[in-house]
Parts: C-alpha cells; structure tokens; sequence
C-alpha cells in the first residue's frame, strides 16, 4: 500500500474552505525577533494530506507538534481552567471517501497557533504524524535581529 504523504507550507494565516488552502503571508522559513523570549502573533501551517485510494475509508490520526531547537517539545499555548496546562499537541482523526477517479484524495488542513512563546533562537519544527509515523517536518529559524538586545 503506498503511504500517506503531506505537503506543507508555513504562512502569517491559513484557513481551509470547500476544499481549499487560503493562506496569506505564506512561504517563509524565519521569524526575526528584537529579543527573546517573545510572543509571536500567529503562525499558520498548511497541510495538504495525500491520501492514496488504498488508505481510504479508514480512519486515520493526525498529530501536530513543535519541536525547540534541542528537540524537546514546544507548548502551543495553554488549556484555560485547571492551572492553564499547555498545549503539546494538535490532534485529530480524519478519513475520506474515493469514487476511483483519481489515485489519491487530497485533505487540507489550516492550523493556525496565535501568540506562540519562543523561548530560543535556532530551529524549530513542526513535526507532523499520522497513525503514529512521523510524515512531514517543517523546519523554521528563529533568530534576534542584528543590532537589538537579546
């Protein structure tokens, strides 16, 4: 059976309607700071799940997650109530239908994390799982500006 695959992008916002990406501000692979710690504002990640006819009609599990430049795990953000406990992980399940007439279905998926806390310069990357395999990892660099106190 050939494996599921996911394309990927990084963007200032993406959202997911009939069907479709809308990304703005997509395509980049660092985020400058005046100094560290900061709270970035949004980063989108797209997705573009590549689900071969044979894989199709099960259900499969999406995990999401952002790995520090030392490859321990990044919060998302944090649960409201209880003590706020953070965010490891964006998890999910998906399936989809195939009529045959093409080799593979396409998913989008828009997942958009507001007031991210970057704690480190250096790479970051988001790790993107199904069904318990690592398929896609999406690096990108963080870094204090030239010239500003970090």
């Amino acid at each position: 059976m050939t494996e599921i695959a996911v394309d990927a992008f990084l963007a200032d916002s993406v959202s997911s309607e009939d069907g479709k990406l809308h990304a703005q501000g997509a395509g980049w692979n660092r985020i400058l700071t005046p100094g560290l710690p900061t709270l970035h504002g949004r980063i989108g990640l797209g997705l573009v799940v590549r689900v071969p006819a044979a894989a199709a009609g099960a259900e499969h599990e999406i995990v999401i997650a952002l790995h520090g430049p030392d490859g321990a795990l990044v919060p998302l953000g944090v649960m409201a109530g209880d003590g706020e406990a953070p965010i490891q992980s964006v998890t999910g399940t998906f399936s989809v239908d195939t009529d045959g007439a093409v080799e593979e279905e396409l998913l989008p998926v828009a997942i958009n994390v507001d007031g991210l806390r970057l704690e480190r310069a250096g790479v970051h990357r988001f790790v993107v799982s199904i069904d318990g395999a690592m398929v896609r990892s999406v690096p990108f660099a963080v870094a204090v500006r030239d010239g500003d106190a970090g």
